[in-house]
């Protein structure tokens, strides 16, 4: 049975749309302005950084063509955006063409993520961290 292109491609799109939506309020609201959004909870309970705390200021840079400072607010965040830009992208074109998106990643990628992860909140949280910290 043929699919047509369109149909295929209303998930991808649908998505982007969403997190299109998502950048351009973070871009226009603030996040460093206090009252905006709420407070990382690990942050407010214990004064540790997650690995997320900064990610909306980064996003917000981000949009705003700041990459130094996307980047000093949560560098992994970086990352993750222009990874799943390119995941996106593959994704769509897989899409586009009727073809099933196989990644091959498996637990030992997940545990190196996770391990990464792990590592960059331990060392934002050490006093000779704070370069690290948003």
């Amino acid at each position: 049975m043929h699919v047509p292109v369109r149909r295929r491609l209303a998930v991808p799109l649908g998505l982007l749309a969403a997190v299109a939506g998502a950048f351009a309020y973070v871009g226009a609201v603030d996040p460093n302005e206090s009252g905006h959004y709420p407070a990382c909870p690990l942050y407010l309970l214990t004064g540790l950084y997650c690995p997320g705390c900064g990610g909306l200021r980064s996003a917000h840079a981000f949009v705003h063509g700041d990459l130094l400072t996307a980047l000093h607010a949560n560098a992994p965040a970086v990352a993750a955006y222009l990874g799943l830009a390119v995941l996106w992208t593959v994704w769509t074109a897989c899409a586009a063409r009727g073809r099933p998106l196989r990644l091959g990643l498996g637990p030992p990628h997940m545990w190196t993520v996770a391990a990464l992860l792990l590592a960059f909140t331990v060392l934002r949280n050490l006093p000779s961290g704070g370069w690290l910290r948003p």
